[in-house]
C-alpha cells in the first residue's frame, strides 16, 4: 500500500475517533481513556517517518485491540 493511501486511512481513522469522543457525552471515563489512547497511537503512527511494515502492523494491531476493548466493555 502506498504511503499516501496509508496516511489517508490513518487520517480518516483519527477523524472518526475524534468525532466519537467529542460528540458522545455519555462515554464513561474509562471509555474516553481508551479512545484517547487509540488517538495517541494513530497520531504517533501518522507522524513517524521511515516506519517498516512490521511497525505499522504492530501499531494497527494495538489500535484494533483498543477498539475491541472499547466495544466489549460492560
Amino acid at each position: 500500500m502506498s504511503r499516501l493511501k496509508q496516511n489517508q486511512i490513518i487520517d480518516n481513522a483519527i477523524q472518526c475517533i475524534a468525532s466519537i469522543t467529542k460528540s458522545q457525552c455519555s462515554l464513561s471515563e474509562q471509555d474516553l481513556n481508551v479512545m484517547n489512547e487509540a488517538l495517541e497511537r494513530l497520531h504517533f503512527l501518522r507522524r513517524k517517518k521511515g516506519r517498516t511494515n512490521k511497525q505499522i502492523q504492530d501499531e494497527i494491531a494495538k489500535f484494533v485491540e483498543l477498539l475491541v476493548k472499547f466495544f466489549t466493555q460492560d
